[in-house]
């Protein structure tokens, strides 16, 4: 309880430090008009303006932190999925190294993202808003194209062009972020009228939700309402308004279960796993034999037995039970606190940050990976239905892990450009001002 009464102190502290950062419509139209005014001729006619080369400061630890968690998560993740793959693919005649050699594959590229994404300053995403979003929406529409559309599981949620399988609603919820962070940025100085504020957000929660509700993955659409109000948080919209937002979504995610008797009885099978452990609630009841095999110290990196046929997607959605059969008791607590570090690192990151972009923009992130991490574990426990969503950088899933290390990457630019602590809230500017968001 200390420790969040701690977070919303020290966010409505950020969040008056950086109340500078967004001027009012009056401003802006004023600013562009002595702008417009004060341009020299060159200017006029397209000369491009030289702006001065960035200079940053040493990095805070809050971006070393982030790199190690995640260098040692896509690492390990790595060697999860080909020990729980490697047996199932070569019963079934493939390459035993196929599903690691994707993996592998995507880890690289992802790696270069995210390099080059925590290179790039920030706020250069805020002229890309418009076009990301127009394209995740776009995408999201591909799995109901003829010849390219696939369903799995029941979700119709899936492109595929020949080997290569691409899930839109992991671009989504990048898309998201960035969307629900500039839009919150720009409506900073509404105070008086955060009901519209509240509609806007509820707008954009239904929309993205309902993207993903169309397909059947209700998984996406969880998380994606989770970023949306995550970020609301951030930025200080009301609890009282963001309350009857979060009850409308869980009315309309009951509704959309409640709607087939098929999805009723999917997710109602975690709650009596015991008597439904051979036909409805057969993978979680598997999961749990992997995770009691695993003791203290685990079976070892090869030895799970549940992997050899016996434990649906063990190298997808439920590989956290193949992590506790083969790292046992120890290896668990050590990823889950993992998680846990990472979301510290993050908020922290968050309540740096320079300016309200960057607040929301890392706040959005860091709920993203929380959440999809709590109801993926929550599904493999038996504490909540399976859902069929991914672990972050553990699941084997390409599209699933390039994008996070990309949304990693955008992480780690606005770790690096933190508000030092001991510059308090005038920042690290002289004279007591907070760099405000270009764009």
């Amino acid at each position: 309880m200390t420790s969040a009464i701690s977070v919303g102190d020290r966010r409505r502290a950020a969040l008056e430090r950086l109340r500078g950062d967004a001027p009012t419509a009056q401003e802006t139209d004023r600013a562009r008009t002595l702008r417009r005014v004060a341009l020299p001729p060159l200017r006029r006619i397209g000369a491009r303006r030289q702006e001065p080369a960035e200079q940053l400061g040493p990095a805070s630890a809050n971006y070393y932190g982030i790199i190690a968690v995640v260098a040692v998560f896509v690492m390990l993740g790595l060697v999860m999925v080909l020990s729980a793959s490697a047996v199932t693919e070569a019963n079934q005649g493939n390459s035993p190294y196929g599903v690691f050699g994707r993996q592998a594959g995507w880890a690289l590229i992802g790696l270069v993202g995210l390099v080059l994404a925590a290179r790039t300053p920030y706020r250069m995403w805020r002229r890309l808003v418009i076009p990301i979003g127009v394209l995740a929406v776009l995408a999201m529409a591909g799995p109901f194209a003829p010849g390219i559309g696939a369903t799995v599981n029941g979700a119709r949620s899936w492109i595929r062009i020949g080997p290569l399988s691409v899930q839109p609603a992991e671009l989504l919820k990048l898309a998201i972020v960035l969307v629900a962070a500039e839009l919150l940025t720009r409506r900073a100085r509404d105070d008086a009228d955060s009901r519209y504020t509240a509609y806007a957000v509820g707008v954009l929660a239904a929309g993205g939700a309902g993207l993903s509700l169309v397909q059947g993955d209700l998984g996406s659409a969880v998380v994606l309402c989770a970023i949306v109000l995550g970020v609301a948080w951030v930025a200080g919209v009301p609890f009282r308004l963001l309350a009857p937002i979060g009850f409308l979504a869980t009315s309309a995610g009951v509704l959309f279960v409640v709607s087939s008797q098929r999805r009723i009885d999917r997710f109602t099978a975690f709650l009596d796993v015991s008597e439904e452990k051979d036909h409805l609630a057969y993978q979680t009841y598997q999961g749990f034999l992997s995770m009691a095999s695993g003791g203290l110290g685990g079976s070892g990196i090869g030895g799970s037995k549940g992997k050899l046929g016996y434990l649906p997607y063990a190298h997808s959605d439920f590989i956290f039970a193949v992590i506790a059969d083969e790292l046992g008791m120890i290896g668990t607590l050590a990823v889950v606190g993992g998680f846990i570090l990472l979301t510290y690192f993050g908020v922290q990151a968050a309540l740096a940050a320079p300016d309200r972009f960057g607040m929301l923009l890392a706040g959005g992130i860091t709920s993203w990976f929380a959440v999809q991490t709590i109801v993926n574990l929550g599904g493999v426990t038996g504490l909540m239905p399976v859902t069929g969503l991914t672990l972050p950088f553990f699941s084997a899933g390409g599209t699933s892990l390039l994008v996070s290390m990309l949304a990693v990457g955008v992480l780690l630019s606005v770790a690096r450009r933190s508000v030092p602590a001991a510059a308090g809230a005038t920042g690290p500017m002289r004279g007591g001002r907070v760099p405000a968001a270009s764009g």
